[in-house]
């Protein structure tokens, strides 16, 4: 009589967050060749969804939420899903997350993709009435408030979200929308003074208010926001507010794991955390070196991301996994991001933060659409386009030649 063979259950790939990152890590390892079990967790009650058109098409009407919903490969049919569950702690060394709801899961491999979670205000004053938009039930409620008669807005953060939202709210129809930052200019950061002037002047064209170099001290109302005080004294009138002040990453459940978390999760040029093989980070909470630009570990909050970090992690974690020893190349993304508002649209292609210092016109004017191309060291590193269609092919047209530079690990 033969003696059954007993197969051992091999422990699963983890993957710690459920939106984009998550999901594409976990088509990538599939591609990658792991064909072993994967188990995603994610705090949200949804299917992995796309966030962009929250602040924009979705915030407007012009989307349904049910539209923002990926439709995942047929490679990951066979993955569990733990949604409306979040991971509460890790013990990397003994390979183990432990979930709010009181299991704990082995693991063979662990893909961190938490992401990042809205940094709300902590002046004081009333809650209701004030609004983040970071998840499918933040833009419900924002919608809401927009699209009631009269409403004055107030748009505390004049980043790439504050600015679309403002974009927004004034073709919805709100009676005021201002737009409050402690910075000079909308968007100065990413994108420097030249195009960071000519975009304050497009949005003021469309009704869009700006109280820029003063923050907020205070909200006025009892029960409600009637009011925003600024650091200058002034109070503007509003009904809705939207805090759209950065973005604070969750790692709190990483802690006690000696991993760098001072600003995300930091990386090696592999996407590895922590010197550990088994464990990489993916999506806007990895701090990663860019073999195309330097050694410096940053954050990149694009829409590319996600994609890019999952299948170069991917990559790593199954030859890990698999036993081969062979590493890829240092991961080099060309980072992407656009912006809509109103009816003009932001391109880039590149790193322009890091060219800020040197921006030059490549094509176009900034009082229409403009090309800007931005260096450092002489050496392109970054454009944006900003205006209709033909400044953002202008700027596509930039991308074979950013792609092909060599790059700079120093």
């Amino acid at each position: 009589m033969s003696t059954p063979t007993v197969r051992a259950v091999r422990a699963p790939v983890v993957v710690a967050g459920a939106s984009m990152a998550g999901l594409r890590a976990a088509e990538q390892l599939r591609a990658a060749g792991w064909d072993g079990p994967v188990t995603l967790v994610g705090a949200e009650p949804h299917m992995p969804y796309n966030r962009p058109p929250l602040s924009k098409e979705v915030l407007a009407g012009k989307a349904s939420f049910e539209s923002l919903a990926f439709r995942p490969r047929a490679s990951v049919a066979d993955v569990t899903w733990r949604l409306g569950t979040r991971v509460t702690a890790a013990d990397l060394d003994r390979r183990t997350v432990r979930l709010d709801d009181g299991d704990t899961l082995p693991y063979a491999g662990l893909v961190i993709a938490t992401g990042m979670r809205p940094r709300r205000l902590t002046c004081p004053g009333p809650l209701a009435g004030r609004h983040a938009v970071r998840t499918l039930d933040d833009a419900r409620g924002l919608r809401a408030a927009l699209t009631r008669p009269g409403a004055r807005v107030v748009v505390v953060g004049a980043g790439f979200i504050g600015c679309e939202v403002a974009a927004t709210a004034v073709a919805l129809g709100a009676a005021e929308v201002t737009v409050v930052d402690p910075l000079p200019l909308p968007m100065v950061g990413p994108l420097g003074e030249l195009l960071a002037a000519a975009l304050r002047k497009r949005h003021e064209n469309r009704g869009v208010r700006f109280a820029l170099g003063t923050g907020v001290t205070a909200f006025e109302g009892e029960d409600h926001v009637t009011g925003v005080v600024l650091g200058d004294g002034a109070v503007l009138p509003a009904d809705v507010v939207v805090e759209s002040v950065g973005s604070v990453a969750n790692t709190e459940w990483l802690d006690g794991n000696g991993l760098d978390l001072a600003d995300g999760v930091r990386t090696d040029a592999h996407l590895r955390a922590g010197g550990r093989p088994e464990v990489v980070a993916v999506g806007d909470v990895a701090r990663f070196p860019n073999a195309r630009y330097d050694g410096v570990p940053r954050r990149v909050e694009h829409w590319s991301i996600p994609t890019d970090t999952a299948r170069h992690a991917a990559r790593v974690l199954t030859a890990r996994l698999t036993g081969e020893q062979h590493d890829p190349d240092p991961f080099a993304p060309l980072p992407t991001f656009w912006s809509d508002q109103h009816d003009f649209r932001l391109q880039s292609f590149g790193a322009p933060a890091l060219g800020k210092a040197d921006v030059r016109v490549l094509d176009g004017d900034p009082d229409g659409d403009v090309l800007a191309g931005y260096h450092r060291g002489g050496r392109l590193v970054g454009v944006v386009a900003l205006g209709g269609p033909t400044a953002a092919a202008a700027a596509a047209r930039h991308r074979t030649a950013l792609l092909k530079q060599p790059a700079r690990t120093a």
